[in-house]
């Protein structure tokens, strides 16, 4: 059983300045939505995002709500080829200088409209700005390592240690190069976080919703939102830190 990262959803209170941000500053597109009466979702990427990318959910709820970031819930990375050039080629577009490459060698950081923090990371592969990781932070490393590792099959896909915290990246086994990973963050002085509701969800897609659901149940995942509750569309999980964990199917 395979469970690629599909997408990641981010709430926004502004879903027309939001579109035009992201489809401004890093290029994308619109893939896909879908209008319910209470709220909308659109699906964004790179016009040559790969096969095995991760897209950019925005959801709008219409009754003009608005979030709390929480902490539980850190950041999306995307890839650019050369880190400095892309973050003053934002600053000239007007982007909010957050955190430069100047004081970070190799990364940098902005906003969007909403808050939500957007990392820039270089990588000599996949579709520029296209996703590269959806970090979150954890509670206890063991026990979310052991999660992704037996629910759903994940495989260490790389680790950094520092005297304070370490981040650990899952993927699914012999997952694309261009795939997106987890990045789990795990800070050793035993804070615990707040969820939030301005981050939604890591969504995970498979071939077959019965058998994926059936698997993820016989591994002791929780049962949150099974896929008779979803009319069969989709389902719904939560890993070791409470984050939830959508279950899709291929299109």
């Amino acid at each position: 059983m395979t469970f690629t990262v599909d997408h990641t959803m981010i709430r926004v209170e502004d879903l027309d300045e939001s579109l035009d941000w992201y489809q401004t500053h890093l290029d994308y597109e619109e893939k896909g939505r879908w209008e319910a009466d209470t709220f909308t979702n659109v699906f964004l990427g790179p016009e040559d995002v790969h096969d095995d990318g991760a897209l950019l959910e925005l959801t709008y709820n219409h009754d003009g709500r608005s979030y709390e970031m929480g902490d539980a819930w850190g950041h999306i990375a995307v890839r650019v080829e050369d880190v400095t050039e892309a973050y003053h080629e934002l600053m000239d577009e007007g982007v909010e200088d957050y955190r430069p490459p100047e004081e970070n060698p190799g990364y940098a950081f902005v906003k969007d409209p909403d808050g939500h923090e957007i990392e820039i990371v270089e990588r000599d592969y996949g579709a520029r700005w296209s996703l590269d990781h959806t970090m979150i932070r954890v509670e206890d490393a063991d026990d979310a390592l052991g999660w992704y590792t037996r629910k759903l099959d994940y495989a260490p896909a790389g680790r950094w240690e520092s005297d304070t915290f370490a981040n650990y990246f899952v993927a699914p086994q012999d997952a694309a190069e261009e795939a997106m990973t987890v990045e789990l963050t795990y800070n050793y002085d035993g804070r615990t976080y707040e969820m939030g509701d301005a981050w939604g969800h890591l969504a995970v897609r498979t071939d077959d919703l019965t058998e994926a659901w059936e698997t993820l149940m016989e591994r002791d995942a929780e049962d949150y939102r099974d896929p008779e509750s979803c009319d069969m569309n989709y389902a719904f999980t939560k890993d070791a830190d409470g984050h939830e964990i959508e279950v899709v199917t291929a299109e």
